[in-house]
């Protein structure tokens, strides 16, 4: 699996910017939605990559991404039911037999 950084695990940093992270997100009516998976404990959970590649390889070429830094996604994810954020994921989605599937 990637590494997962959970929300109280999580310290403020103090540099000036966060690398930027490519996250998966879900199109519709005019605005982006941010894709949120289950580990296999079932606990939801965002993901985000480093690299297009490492995104295409789980997800597919197909797959809608926006760029953003880490402090931003937990930003969007702080007042959900989410255990953290997994980077750079080993498996995903629609396979049972993976490590993540979606929520």
């Amino acid at each position: 699996m990637g590494r997962l950084r959970k929300q109280e695990e999580h310290v403020e940093s103090s540099r000036i910017s966060d690398p930027p992270l490519l996250v998966p997100v879900r199109s519709g009516s005019g605005a982006l939605g941010l894709r949120l998976f289950r580990t296999p404990a079932g606990e939801r959970t965002a993901v985000a990559f480093t690299s297009r590649d490492q995104l295409t390889k789980v997800l597919g070429d197909g797959q809608e991404w926006t760029w953003l830094c880490e402090r931003a996604l937990r930003g969007m994810i702080e007042d959900l039911d989410v255990i953290g954020i997994v980077i750079d994921p080993a498996g995903a989605v629609e396979s049972g037999n993976r490590h993540l599937s979606a929520a």
